[in-house]
């Protein structure tokens, strides 16, 4: 899915963020994680995608709750480790909805504006294979 990737835009919530730490993923393999084939279509732009530990299998893993307008923009909204959460419960996915509609309904320029004001952060896209921790700047 390469094609994605040359207009997309990652971002993510600062409680995405905390747990992307705690997870320790790195910026380049939440790249990578959005560029697979989706774990499932929770409807309204609303998708689950696997993320993977290093040394470790998707099973044991953790789960992101994104929304997502295919090839333009991609909104980290929440992770959860599979051994702290069986999955999300059906208030909290009509929750993750709105939010999504909210988010797909921003222009560009409106995005820009949210990162500037600090209410998500963007991701830049890796300039290689390898990226860094996510660090306390984040």
């Amino acid at each position: 899915m390469s094609s994605r990737s040359s207009t997309l835009r990652l971002f993510a919530s600062k409680p995405f963020m905390r747990f992307a730490r705690r997870f320790g993923i790195s910026d380049a393999e939440l790249w990578q994680a959005v560029q697979e084939d989706y774990d499932a279509d929770l409807g309204s732009g609303v998708f689950k995608f696997r993320l993977a530990r290093q040394g470790e299998g998707t099973s044991g893993g953790a789960r992101a709750i994104v929304a997502m307008k295919v090839g333009l923009r991609v909104v980290l909204m929440f992770g959860f480790e599979k051994k702290d959460m069986a999955n999300i419960k059906s208030d909290e996915l009509r929750a993750f909805r709105k939010a999504a509609r909210v988010y797909l309904g921003y222009s560009e320029e409106e995005m820009t504006a949210i990162v500037r004001q600090k209410s998500l952060a963007e991701i830049a896209k890796p300039s290689s294979g390898k990226g860094e921790r996510h660090g306390k700047s984040v």
